[in-house]
């Protein structure tokens, strides 16, 4: 599973041909959760802190995340993508 980015402890990373909708994992410590990117809907655990963070992370970087999708689908290279400063 590439990853994509990384800020403050918390990774995320994207599958090749994964299943839809558009998604990325993030883990943080022993938490891991699926992202929806188009809704921002959390499946999984990670507190609450970590999500606020992933959050205004998706919101800057979501057409950057959709092209990742994109990408990922189609078994190319993933682009990195800047971490929340």
């Amino acid at each position: 599973m590439p990853q994509i980015s990384d800020f403050y402890g918390i990774i995320i990373f994207m599958n090749y041909s994964d299943h839809n909708p558009p998604h990325f994992h993030a883990w943080y410590g022993s938490y891991k959760a699926i992202i929806n990117i188009n809704d921002g809907i959390v499946k999984g655990e990670m507190p609450g802190r970590a999500i606020k963070m992933i959050l205004e992370w998706l919101d800057l970087h979501k057409e950057e995340l959709i092209s990742n999708w994109e990408k990922a689908r189609l078994g190319q290279v993933l682009t990195k993508i800047t971490p929340l400063s």
